[in-house]
C-alpha cells in the first residue's frame, strides 16, 4: 500500500498561481494553510489581500477574503475585527504595500494592539508595479527608479519593520524569517504558527515578516535569487525574534533571609 508523504494543506487550493518561477510566495502560502488547518480556524478565517503580488490571494485560499485599497489592509483588518471580533483575520502583504503606502495603517493597527495577524512579505522592491525602489531596497540596488542604486543621502536607508514593530506597546509578536533554504522554511513555519496562536490564544497583534526574492526584478535566476537573499538581505535584516510578550518570563530566584528587609526583597550591589 502507497503511503502519502506529501498532501496539500485543507485550505490552500489546488490552483496554478500567477507568481513569477522562482518566487517563494509559494511556499509561504503553504504554511500560511497550515497554520490555519492546524489551528481550525478555516471556517472564521478572513484573509485581506491588497494590490500588489498578494491581489489574487482569494484564488489561492480555501477561506474568506477580502480585497483591500492598496495599503490599506489593515484599515479594512481592523473593521472585520472590530465588527466580528469573533472572526480570525490575517493580512498578507508585500513590503511596497505594508512599509510604504500603508506604513501609517500599519504603525496605528499595530500600535493599537487589533487582534490581527499579519504575514509581510519583504522582497526588497516594488514587485509588481514594474519594480521601482521599495522602502526595504538595500542600498546600492538598482531599481527602475534607482538605475545607478539606492543611496542613503538621497533615497534614505531601508526600513526595518521587524524591529519598528517590537518598539510599539500594542505589538505581541515580532520576528524575522526567511525562505531560502529548508532550515529556515521550518523556522518560518515555526514563527507563522506562533503568530496565529497570539491571536487564538491572546487576541493580540502578531508580526512575521518573511525574507522572499523575486527573481523577475533581481534579474537572477531562482537559485540565484535565493543565494542573494541568504548573502545580501540577511545581511541589511538580520533574522531573528524581536519581540514576544506571550513567552512565559523566567522565574526568578527566591530571595534568602539576608537579602529581606522588612519583608522587601532588596538587591545586590557589586562594586565594578
Amino acid at each position: 500500500m502507497s503511503k502519502v508523504i506529501f498532501e496539500r494543506p485543507r485550505y490552500l487550493c489546488d490552483k496554478v498561481t500567477h507568481y513569477c518561477a522562482g518566487c517563494t510566495h509559494g511556499t509561504a502560502h503553504r504554511l500560511v494553510a497550515e497554520a490555519i488547518e492546524h489551528f481550525g480556524v478555516g471556517e472564521k478565517a478572513v484573509a485581506v489581500a491588497p494590490a500588489g503580488c498578494s491581489v489574487m490571494l482569494y484564488k489561492y485560499f480555501d477561506v474568506d477574503s477580502v480585497e483591500a485599497p492598496h495599503g490599506r489592509a489593515l484599515a479594512v483588518g481592523t473593521g472585520i475585527k472590530r465588527a466580528r471580533p469573533d472572526l480570525f483575520v490575517f493580512t498578507y502583504q508585500g513590503d511596497g504595500d505594508l512599509a510604504s503606502i500603508g506604513l501609517c495603517e500599519t504603525m496605528h493597527a499595530a500600535n493599537r494592539g487589533e487582534g490581527i495577524t499579519v504575514i509581510y512579505v519583504n522582497n526588497a522592491v516594488y514587485g509588481m508595479t514594474g519594480g521601482q525602489m521599495a522602502p526595504t531596497t538595500l542600498l546600492g540596488q538598482r531599481t527602475t527608479t534607482t538605475p545607478a542604486g539606492r543611496k542613503h543621502d538621497n533615497e534614505g536607508h531601508p526600513l526595518k519593520m521587524a524591529e519598528m514593530m517590537a518598539t510599539l506597546e500594542g505589538v505581541l509578536y515580532s520576528e524575522r524569517v526567511a525562505l531560502y533554504d529548508p532550515k529556515q522554511i521550518r523556522r518560518a513555519r515555526k514563527a507563522i504558527f506562533h503568530a496565529f496562536e497570539v491571536q487564538t490564544k491572546h487576541n493580540g497583534f502578531g508580526f512575521v515578516e518573511v525574507l522572499s526574492a523575486c527573481p523577475t526584478n533581481l534579474h537572477l535566476s531562482p537559485v540565484q535569487s535565493q543565494k542573494w537573499v541568504e548573502n545580501e538581505m540577511c545581511a541589511a535584516f538580520p533574522l531573528g525574534l524581536y519581540k514576544d510578550v506571550t513567552a512565559k518570563p523566567p522565574e526568578l530566584p527566591a530571595a534568602t533571609p539576608e537579602a529581606e528587609v522588612n519583608g522587601v526583597s532588596q538587591g545586590t550591589c557589586h562594586a565594578v
